[in-house]
């Protein structure tokens, strides 16, 4: 109760906090704040505070107060005090409000940030959703801000994949904001959690969303910034990963799109790593000595050919064509041979016989071969 106390009258990430709860305990703490006849901000709020509304409000909605030594308590947030400040925030978390049907220490034993911009692109909102998919089946749970833009892709690719995802929020979590994702939200917290500093009640402010980011980057193993332009939140977030030891990655973009900006600055500079997708991302965060996913690059039609069907192919010209006595030249094949290569590519319609008689280039070129089981069920080759 110190602690829920507390956390309604301190800012989350003040920099006196972690000071003070070095040198004192929270009910210490609280017994000094609460009895205090000065005239700071901890101690007018305190001389005001009334918990019962806000434990009504929070049972009202289900939502629950966790603290250290909770079974459900996610320990690696405690990283957050041995982390340098950020924006004049630091310090792990008094306690998390907590909303859904998830355990939140268990969710985020392998879990990933996935953040970006609100004003995103439809390839950014494309690629969270289809990262947050594929991490969800590889065993991860994903963590976002349920904002708009990349943070509500990356939920509702969590969701589709019918997986568990972590929602941080910067307000209480008996209003949700933004408003127009209380169905998204609803179901985050259906699927997982959602989770807060702020007490119900307390509207989310810009302060409260920076300090929101540092919850995000503790609760993930690593976190990946798919798009955010040179002022994005995204860019606090990989700052606050990068404080406390976690993975950094930053998923490259349009070099004309304003949105890859900071991605494309975070890689440059060395501060994140560069990921195209799922498996990416795991052989980052999986823990050392692991097993790793191998990438298998599909196979392409030319890789099927042989020496002399080769030969001939890269003999015929890019535009025009050629008869088959140049062609056998070129390819340095007897004419029978050469003639028994082009009808193998003629069967492939890499090849096509022109209007006056020569070969020139099919209007298949190269391509990944689909497999008997691509073409039974027409998926993409």
């Amino acid at each position: 109760m110190s602690r829920l106390a507390l956390s309604c009258v301190v800012e989350p990430g003040d920099l006196r906090l972690r000071t003070r709860l070095r040198q004192h305990t929270p009910e210490e703490l609280w017994a000094s704040v609460a009895g205090s006849s000065s005239v700071d901000a901890w101690a007018r709020r305190a001389a005001v505070l009334d918990l019962a509304p806000i434990l009504a409000a929070a049972d009202a909605v289900g939502a629950r107060f966790l603290v250290p030594g909770d079974d459900e308590w996610p320990e690696r947030v405690e990283d957050l005090d041995r982390g340098e400040p950020v924006q004049e925030s630091v310090g792990a978390p008094l306690g998390l409000w907590v909303r859904g049907a998830g355990d939140l220490g268990r969710l985020v034993g392998d879990a990933v940030g996935i953040v970006g911009s609100r004003a995103s692109t439809a390839y950014g909102d494309r690629t969270a959703t289809e990262m947050a998919a594929d991490l969800v089946t590889l065993g991860a749970t994903v963590v976002s801000g349920g904002a708009f833009g990349i943070d509500a892709a990356a939920h509702r690719g969590a969701l589709a994949a019918e997986g568990p995802t972590v929602a941080v929020l910067a307000g209480g979590l008996d209003d949700f904001y933004p408003r127009a994702h209380t169905a998204l939200l609803q179901q985050v917290a259906d699927a997982g959690v959602l989770v807060s500093e702020a007490p119900p009640g307390q509207p989310p402010s810009r302060r409260r969303f920076l300090t929101r980011n540092r919850l995000i980057a503790a609760l993930s193993a690593g976190v990946v910034i798919v798009e955010a332009n040179s002022r994005s939140g995204a860019r606090n977030t990989a700052t606050w990963a990068t404080s406390i030891g976690r993975h950094v990655m930053a998923v490259p973009g349009p070099v004309s799109s304003a949105a890859s900006y900071t991605p494309h600055r975070l890689i440059r500079e060395g501060e994140a790593t560069l990921v195209t997708c799922a498996a990416d991302i795991r052989e980052m965060v999986a823990p050392m000595g692991s097993e790793l996913a191998l990438h298998h690059s599909q196979p392409r039609l030319l890789d099927l050919l042989d020496a002399a069907e080769s030969a001939v192919y890269e003999a015929l010209p890019s535009r025009g064509s050629r008869d088959t006595g140049d062609l056998a030249l070129r390819a340095g094949l007897s004419l029978p041979a050469t003639l028994i290569a082009l009808e193998g590519l003629r069967t492939r319609q890499l090849v096509a016989v022109a209007a006056n008689g020569g070969w020139m280039l099919g209007a298949v070129q190269d391509r990944p071969v689909r497999s008997p089981q691509q073409e039974a069920g027409g998926g993409d080759g």
